[in-house]
């Protein structure tokens, strides 16, 4: 920085000047009043701040004394640069006295090399201390807008007083090359902004308005910038290194970047520094000082350099970490229902927590499975582990569940099956898993249990029961036989289906949890009342709210049922023999069912359809067949028969006698279906009633 004459009579006795005031922000704030010199005003030290360390700033050479703390001046002793043959031309600000290290060379007239003495040494060393502390508070961010937000405040006000923050849109993530035109959009801004009693302090924008439009002293800027191929900005973002808004490459460059008819202060307090990831180029930086400052030096280069490496390495790092998470939510969400069913006679919510933010996948998984009859199977099952691979394991477990739901099996055959795809997946692949199957016709429900911790069943009249199924071996041990046990499943009742990670800790073992749980759903269950369960939706936030500060060290999967049921009066059931005269009567049946539930307009559809499906059962069928129908907001007709090949629509030629039945439950029908059993099969269809 350019040094500046100070006439003799000008010069003040110095004195000890109290140590710098601590900033409330943490840092230390240095400062002082500059010497007037004709026709220069006083130039105010750079604030310290927001670097997070306690260092000088790369200008506090200025607010250092030029002599000894507590140093009076002699008036009979001559001035340094008097003595050096300068006629008083410059000020010594080293602050060498005659006698000390450095001041022969004054007195004899020969100059020191530029740059050389104290303090140019601690203008160096200034800057080091600031480099350091600004390149950790920008590496401590984790995601983009943390690091971003980390250069800006490491910089102004300490290096800079504005600071605009330019990264290609999109940024690439990897190895991916990027197509299309190169756009630079304003990321983030900060500058310094006046409060009250003049003092400043750094105001951050996020960069989704014009920048600096408060202080047209220093630049307004455009929000957007497409960088034109072969054009001056291209060139110095080519070039890496940054260059001061006066080099010959910056003039064209900086009006590009920021718009036309904008400008940046001129000379060298604007800085314009590309920032270079591992492979390219992914942004710009802006630095900038007002006039009334001091302007950068050809040091604060490198300084400018240093940071906007750091900051593009972290960007970097931020993008490809950006896009592992985004990974692991995807596979994780796309593994997980991502709506449950409606059944009939079951109402369902479920609920799923990681582990941690960092820690985004697991094995942890929940599931439900509408099944032939109205039935429904609930699934909720834990494969070990936080990695990626556990979260595959688990999409392969519950795809290998559905298919075998589909089936129809039992409860402990799914987890027979279950143990076996485990096995073929690898030696040390284990996984807990509760299978479940509940008929709203019925009111009974069926559980199978591989090693998982009990469901818990809350009563209408507020009694929380740890049910006591068989444990089982985990699923992967292999070699073990699972059992099933059928309970009553009364109407208004709640089933709990979890992980461990809601009831296991390091701070409490699996029992006491299950425990606390139950105690949790108990006095839930009480402030609805005896008569009235509680609303399932809160009953789950309930449930998580009872975790504490240390509870959450696993996955937390959460599967919740309120059995409705379906009443007997609803439900009408026959067997008929496969004669020839099995279709009639299926459809007097049919008809006096409608009667007794006031549903005569659908006497018509139902009869015909009735009429076409019964037909085909009796056709192929050796045992009696199943017709039953279902009054819920629905009517639902189900014909089942002992022939396991499932019928498949297909279009009938006109000289065909048949193969019209099925053409015509697809058009009448609201939906249909067919569900192949161990013993044979069903074919189902709904109507609509009001």
């Amino acid at each position: 920085m350019t040094e500046h004459s100070i006439p003799d009579e000008g010069r003040q006795p110095r004195a000890a000047r109290p140590p710098a005031p601590a900033d409330p922000r943490g840092a230390l704030v240095r400062a002082r009043k500059a010497r007037d010199t004709p026709g220069q005003a006083a130039l105010p030290a750079q604030a310290q701040a927001r670097t997070g360390d306690s260092t000088a700033s790369p200008s506090d050479e200025h607010s250092q004394p030029s002599g000894p703390p507590g140093e009076q001046p002699d008036p009979h002793r001559p001035r340094p640069d008097q003595g050096a043959g300068q006629g008083g031309g410059h000020d010594n600000h080293d602050g060498v006295p005659p006698g000390a290290p450095g001041g022969e060379e004054r007195r004899t007239g020969q100059p020191r090399p530029p740059g050389s003495g104290p303090a140019a040494m601690r203008r160096d060393g200034d800057r080091l201390r600031f480099v350091g502390a600004a390149t950790r508070r920008i590496a401590r961010g984790i995601d983009l807008d943390e690091i971003v937000m980390g250069l800006c405040r490491a910089t102004v006000p300490t290096f800079s007083d504005a600071i605009l923050v330019y990264l290609r849109d999109p940024l690439p993530v990897g190895e991916e090359r990027p197509s299309g035109a190169l756009i630079l959009r304003l990321r983030r801004t900060d500058r310094l902004r006046s409060i009250e009693g003049g003092a400043e302090e750094p105001d951050t924008d996020d960069g989704t308005m014009p920048a600096l439009q408060s202080q047209s002293d220093l630049v307004t800027t455009a929000e957007l910038c497409e960088v034109r191929p072969g054009g001056a900005l291209a060139e110095v973002l080519r070039g890496v290194r940054p260059v001061f808004a006066d080099a010959p490459a910056a003039r064209a460059a900086l009006p590009e970047l920021l718009g036309e008819g904008r400008t940046a202060p001129a000379g060298q307090r604007t800085i314009l520094a590309p920032l270079r990831g591992r492979r390219r180029v992914i942004g710009a930086a802006v630095f900038l000082r007002r006039a009334d400052r001091p302007a950068f030096e050809a040091d604060d280069l490198l300084v400018a350099a240093q940071l906007a490496t750091h900051s593009a390495l972290g960007i970097d790092k931020a993008v490809l970490y950006g896009r592992e998470a985004y990974i692991a939510d995807e596979l994780q969400r796309t593994m997980l229902p991502e709506t449950l069913p409606r059944p009939t006679g079951v109402r369902l919510a479920s609920r799923y927590l990681p582990a941690a933010e960092t820690a985004r996948v697991g094995g942890d998984w929940y599931d439900a499975i509408p099944l032939p009859g109205s039935r429904v199977a609930l699934v909720v099952g834990d494969v070990m582990g936080h990695s990626m691979t556990s979260a595959a394991i688990m999409g392969q477990l519950r795809t290998t569940a559905q298919t075998l739901a589909g089936l129809d099996l039992p409860p402990q055959e799914v987890l027979h099956h279950l143990d076996e795809q485990a096995q073929r997946l690898g030696s040390d692949r284990m996984a807990t898993c509760l299978y479940a199957v509940y008929d709203p016709v019925a009111h009974r429900i069926t559980i199978a249990n591989a090693g998982h911790p009990p469901p818990v069943l809350l009563h209408l009249g507020g009694r929380a029961e740890v049910l006591r199924v068989p444990p089982g071996a985990p699923i992967g041990v292999g070699g073990v036989d699972f059992e099933a046990v059928e309970l009553d499943a009364p109407a208004g009742a709640t089933l709990l289906l979890y992980t461990d990670g809601l009831v296991e800790s390091r701070l409490r073992d699996v029992w006491t949890g299950i425990e606390q749980l139950r105690e949790r759903l108990a006095a839930t269950a009480q402030l609805t009342g005896p008569d009235h369960p509680p609303p399932l939706e809160a009953l789950c936030d309930d449930v998580l709210d009872m975790l504490g500060p240390g509870d959450r060290d696993d996955d937390i999967a959460l599967l919740a049922a309120r059995f409705d049921g379906i009443a007997p009066s609803d439900v009408a059931y026959w067997y008929l023999e496969p004669e020839d005269a099995t279709p009639a009567r299926a459809r007097r049946l049919a008809r006096s069912a409608l009667e007794r539930w006031g549903l005569q307009e659908l006497t018509d559809s139902l009869e015909l359809l009735v009429s076409e499906v019964v037909t085909n059962a009796v056709r192929y069928a050796s045992r009696p067949v199943t017709l039953r129908l279902l009054r819920t907001d629905v009517l639902r007709c189900e014909v089942g028969d002992d022939v396991p090949q499932l019928p498949r629509l297909r279009q009938a030629r006109a000289t065909d006698e048949g193969g019209r039945g099925l053409y015509l439950v697809n058009k009448l029908a609201r939906r249909w279906g067919a569900t192949r059993l161990s013993t044979g099969k069903v074919v189902w269809f709904e109507l609509n009633h009001s």
